[in-house]
């Protein structure tokens, strides 16, 4: 079946391609290779009955422009806030003018931290953007450009905004799309690129054989002891540390058999009486796997649960402000905002993905903990919520949790 939509698919987008010029074949060929790259996806965020529904201008060469660049240096590193409540380093790599609509334009164009570390990706880079089409023609939540430094000819590059393509959020939930800055919006409709697709939301299928299993240095912490020695917790005041505690985790193996040792050890550490915590997080132990504690206060006796490859689904507009603290932050407190309710998904050690609400304090716990998996620590929280907006409602909501244990 996938493959009699597939050959559709490409018969209709070949007859509208013909007789077009060279340029507008290049682009309907790109798309056409689009829709069958999301075609072939089993787990990709579109099913293959739905590629047809994918929209896009007209090819429209006014659309392509010329734009001077100015290169940056010693940019800072920045997190980008994404779409699923989570945020990515990047840094500003250059700033481009060019003319458009009968105005002159600005954007910034940006290098993923992470994409920078991976040689296949070390020249890439992004160009997310905001215009008056948003919400209307086009996908709500902005759409992106890839490009590469190799584009840059002298102080020039080009841009197509026929080019321009939703990310993978305008198909379906569950995954970690940039929100483009408010200073990459242009105040003028780009009639180009992909449009808004307009069919409901897909829920992003969990593959969980997908994990790979621990890495060398990963075995050799998990063995370093018995089920019951205590884990160094890593401190972001050692700089070989906060390279751990900032990268991304990936998923784990739910079946992996150095799992059950792992959890027993994350246990036993998060339960240490010189240092007791209500949550802890696998990279803080040096291993960047999605793997988490959190004490269930939500449940008849507190008691601690242990998660495999958890994420946030949801996340209440409503939010609730209290202090946090962190094992791996030493003599540090502040007060941070986390949504009051979220939905959470895991996979059991059978391999069952489990979806659940949770609010209050357990869902603060959690969010902090998450963010762990995504090399987000809460002052990095702090940094993107003073940046932000929010409206009180006055209400006191009132937690509490015994002495001397860290918070979340």
């Amino acid at each position: 079946m996938r493959r009699i939509i597939i050959a559709g698919l490409f018969v209709a987008l070949s007859l509208y391609g013909h007789a077009q010029s060279g340029y507008e074949q290049q682009i309907l060929a790109q798309r056409k290779e689009k829709a069958s790259e999301l075609a072939r996806e089993k787990y990709g965020p579109l099913k293959a009955e739905q590629v047809a529904f994918l929209d896009y201008f007209p090819v429209n060469r006014a659309y392509k422009v010329n734009a001077k660049v100015e290169v940056l240096y010693d940019e800072p590193v920045f997190r980008m806030p994404t779409y699923d409540g989570t945020s990515n380093e990047y840094k500003r790599y250059a700033i481009i003018t060019f003319p458009l609509n009968g105005k002159e334009r600005k954007l910034n164009i940006y290098q993923s931290v992470a994409l920078f570390q991976n040689p296949a990706y070390k020249k890439h880079l992004f160009l997310p953007f905001l215009d008056g089409t948003n919400g209307q023609e086009s996908y709500s939540g902005g759409r992106y450009i890839d490009l590469s430094m190799d584009d840059i000819k002298g102080d020039l590059i080009e841009i197509d905004f026929n080019k321009a393509y939703n990310p993978y959020c305008a198909y379906s939930n569950g995954y970690r799309c940039p929100v483009p800055p408010v200073e990459n919006t242009l105040d003028t409709k780009i009639m180009a690129g992909e449009k808004a697709f307009h069919k409901p939301k897909n829920e992003r299928p969990v593959n969980v054989d997908a994990a790979q299993g621990f890495s060398d240095a990963d075995k050799k912490i998990i063995l370093s002891g018995d089920d019951n020695t205590l884990l160094r917790v890593l401190q972001t005041t050692d700089e070989n540390d906060l390279k751990v505690l900032k990268a991304t985790s990936s998923d784990a193996k739910y079946n992996d058999p150095l799992l059950e040792t792992l959890s027993k050890r994350m246990f036993a550490t998060v339960r240490d009486p010189n240092h007791p915590g209500v949550g802890i997080a696998a990279p803080q132990v040096g291993i960047n796997k999605n793997l988490i504690w959190v004490q269930r206060f939500d449940k008849a006796g507190q008691p601690f649960e242990f998660y495999i490859n958890p994420k946030i689904l949801w996340r209440s507009k409503l939010q609730r402000k209290g202090a946090e603290g962190c094992l791996s932050i030493p003599d540090r407190k502040e007060d941070v905002l986390r949504s009051y309710a979220i939905r959470l998904q895991y996979v059991n050690t059978e391999g069952k993905v489990i979806e659940e609400n949770i609010e209050g304090f357990t869902a603060v716990i959690f969010q902090h903990e998450t963010d762990h998996l995504y090399g987000i620590l809460f002052p990095d929280r702090l940094e993107e919520q003073a940046k932000a907006e929010s409206a009180s409602l006055n209400d006191k909501l009132e937690f509490s949790i015994q002495p001397k244990t860290l918070m979340p």
